[in-house]
């Protein structure tokens, strides 16, 4: 099996932080996810039966829809999720083969394509669907936070960001050092009550979720608009509405 990085101090912890007030659904993070990974670090990206009736095909980048309580109380949530590149990640101490790996220098996890066997333990062992199987190669794939743009120093400095950021058109994704207490993702997953996924997991995920705002409901409202503003339990810091979709993507 896998071991570890030891840690470093000083280390990055790049990741995601997504806004799920702002994120209107529209896949463009996905769509772009996929136009610059299919020729990036883990390229290509097939698809199969792209117009058929059994489509499938890799994608670092998904966006589930929800909808939370019902009649005029309801609400649509929409959730992207890709790798969380997490702390302690199941999926790299289960690889057999070292394939799956975490940087110490940033905390990327990473598949060396030249030494993956695809025996797809690491997507048993990974509780957020985050692994993709290449039916074509054999091997299992997942988003790289788009290391290879990151580190362009080819590209201008604003576009040294994954391509989901990059592209968002509501602005819900940034993207940073959350091992960085001054950063701005730091800073506005603090402001926010940002929410690290199924956190009970304990693989100590780096993304965070920003959770909707509250709306404004009539005295007595009852659904998933109050839901939001139902305070806490004591001593849970999870958002109501979250623990429901951590519910649903646990099934």
């Amino acid at each position: 099996m896998t071991s570890l990085p030891a840690p470093v101090a000083g280390a990055k912890k790049l990741g995601l932080v997504i806004d799920l007030d702002t994120c209107v659904g529209c896949h463009a993070c996905a769509v772009n996810c996929k136009e610059w990974n299919t020729g990036g670090h883990s390229a290509p990206l097939p698809d199969f039966d792209p117009y058929g009736a059994n489509v499938s095909g890799v994608w670092f980048n998904r966006i589930h829809t929800f909808e939370a309580g019902e009649g005029p109380d309801s609400r649509t949530v929409h959730f992207p999720k890709s790798c969380l590149h997490c702390e302690t990640p199941a999926c790299v101490t289960v690889c057999p083969t070292g394939a799956s790996y975490k940087r110490a220098e940033d905390g990327i996890v990473l598949v060396n394509a030249d030494t993956c066997i695809g025996c797809k333990l690491c997507s048993w062992a990974c509780p957020y669907g985050a692994r993709e199987f290449d039916a074509d190669e054999g091997v299992m794939k997942k988003c790289t936070l788009c290391i290879d743009r990151i580190y362009n120093e080819n590209l201008d400095e604003a576009d040294r960001v994954p391509a989901c950021v990059s592209t968002c058109p509501a602005s819900a994704r940034h993207f940073g050092d959350l091992g960085d207490p001054n950063s701005d993702v730091s800073k506005l997953v603090e402001e926010r009550g940002g929410y690290a996924l199924m956190p009970e997991m304990e693989y100590a995920p780096v993304n965070r979720y920003l959770p909707p705002r509250p709306a404004k409901t009539a005295p007595g409202c009852t659904g998933a608009s109050a839901a939001l503003e139902r305070p806490t339990a004591a001593g849970d810091g999870t958002h109501p509405l979250l623990r429901w979709m951590d519910r649903l993507l646990s099934r």
